[in-house]
C-alpha cells in the first residue's frame, strides 16, 4: 500500500491506496451506510463500496443522508 491522493468533494485527502470505497469512507469517519457516492463521475450503489478500489487521483463526491422533513 502506498500513500496516494483522492479528491474528495473538491480536496486532496491523503489515502492508503489502493483501498476500496468502503475502508476510504471508515477511515473518514463516515459511516458507509450514511452516504451517496459518485466515484469519477459514477453513481455507486452502497453494495458495491467493498468491491469498488480507489487509486491516486481518482474523484469522490461524498454527500450524507439525512433523514427528516
Amino acid at each position: 500500500m502506498n500513500d496516494g491522493l483522492i479528491i474528495a468533494n473538491g480536496r486532496q485527502i491523503a489515502a492508503q491506496l489502493p483501498c476500496s470505497i468502503e475502508a476510504f469512507l471508515v477511515a473518514q469517519n463516515l459511516p458507509p451506510r450514511s452516504v451517496v457516492v459518485e466515484h469519477n463521475g459514477e453513481a455507486v450503489a452502497p453494495s458495491e463500496f467493498s468491491g469498488r478500489q480507489l487509486v491516486a487521483g481518482d474523484r469522490l463526491e461524498i454527500v450524507k443522508i439525512v433523514a427528516g422533513g
